[in-house]
């Protein structure tokens, strides 16, 4: 049942911690965010209303990160002060345990662990989408498009030197031949186009010159054709989300896309792209539960004495925070270069951060039972009258 207690901790830690994640918010947007948007917009290039939707836009970036580091700092910031005013002195010799204590602080660690899934899963590629409208941006890359066989052998290469949505410039196609050497994957034509475009899941040249190879290298035949269809149907599709994608940060993708990029990416041999999309997918599921972690380590580090200085606890928890997040691209080159195992990768750092909870929690010696005040009177008020 929930009781007057549940309810005191609950409140006083969500308050504190709303108060961190609106200083970390603040703190993150000011310093580059802010007075460019602001430098933007006396320059004209925004209006007021547009530079509004910009920071509105850029938020959720910021919350992903804001929600954990505000817990933490939340639940230091409530226990530390519980500690001072000896009520978890009280709360402790009235007999509840570190686990009754912090439950209500476990309840609100999960809801703000749902909350920062939703965020990385739905409003950071919604805002990015957003974002990209509102700034106009059309973004124009290279691509290098390599169809491989099952024993991931060439047998088709395009290179986009520029593409914009549906159409391409400067194409070059590279048909490779069957035979493979130990060395050398022959070609059998090149194809050069100056334009071409994506459509009815074709990709089709304009005004094409191929060149004929025979098996010594050299040019046999040299051909001018108005279309040509490189590649259609299911290839074409899977093709032109790669491209699309390869333009794009994981953070701009929702988990649904997300997946089905990865088993794309998988099927097309590309490993490296595979290896490193798989790991930033297990973490949208596996990070967010370091919410519930950081509420712990917020919880035991604010357990003090009276007199024990505070600060070496803030301390602690902000260097946890700074090395945890700190390590996540060493364990995404990990991933990508296949010396982990992506899931392996992904849950690494969580791993570590929950043993290092644990060895805070063994320090505090919290798990030695409190005998209840009532239990204590009682003890002495019989010893008292043996005597």
């Amino acid at each position: 049942m929930i009781k007057i207690y549940d309810k005191y901790i609950f409140m006083q830690v969500l308050m504190a911690t709303l108060v961190a994640i609106i200083l970390f918010t603040v703190i993150w947007i000011a310093p580059e965010m802010l007075l460019k948007t602001i430098k933007n917009t006396i320059e004209g290039v925004y209006t007021p209303q547009v530079a509004a939707m910009v920071l509105i836009c850029e938020l959720p970036k910021i919350l992903g990160k804001a929600f954990p580091v505000g817990l933490l700092l939340g639940t230091l910031f409530t226990f530390d002060k519980l500690s001072k005013d000896f009520e978890l002195t009280i709360f402790r010799a009235a007999g509840m345990s570190f686990a009754r204590i912090i439950a209500p602080v476990i309840v609100l660690s999960l809801i703000v662990t749902y909350l920062c899934f939703v965020t990385y899963d739905k409003l950071i590629p919604y805002s990015c989408e957003k974002l990209n409208e509102i700034k106009k941006v059309n973004p124009v890359s290279q691509y290098a498009y390599i169809k491989k066989d099952v024993d991931k052998h060439p047998l088709l290469g395009v290179i986009v030197s520029r593409y914009n949505r549906d159409s391409m410039e400067n194409i070059i196609v590279l048909d490779f031949a069957e035979k493979v050497y130990s060395d050398l994957h022959p070609l059998t034509n090149i194809h050069v186009a100056e334009t071409g475009y994506i459509k009815d899941s074709k990709w089709t040249l304009n005004n094409v010159i191929s060149y004929a190879i025979s098996s010594d290298g050299i040019f046999e035949e040299v051909s001018k054709v108005p279309t040509l269809d490189i590649i259609k149907g299911e290839e074409a599709n899977n093709a032109k989300i790669l491209m699309d994608y390869s333009t794009k940060r994981d953070r701009e993708i929702d988990n649904a896309d997300l997946k089905r990029y990865i088993k794309l990416l998988k099927t097309e041999h590309l490993d490296e792209e595979y290896r490193l999309n798989a790991n930033k997918y297990y973490q949208r599921f596996i990070h967010p539960l370091v919410c519930v972690l950081l509420a712990l380590m917020g919880c035991i580090l604010g357990f003090s004495r009276p007199r024990e200085r505070s600060l070496v606890g803030f301390v602690i928890a902000i260097g946890c925070v700074f090395i945890y997040y700190i390590t996540l691209p060493f364990f995404d080159l990990l991933a990508e270069k296949g010396v982990l195992p992506p899931l392996l990768a992904a849950s690494f750092s969580p791993i570590l951060f929950a043993i290092a909870t644990y060895k805070f929690y063994q320090s505090k010696e919290l798990s030695s039972s409190v005998v209840p005040l009532k239990d204590r009177l009682k003890f002495k008020f019989t010893k008292s009258k043996g005597n």
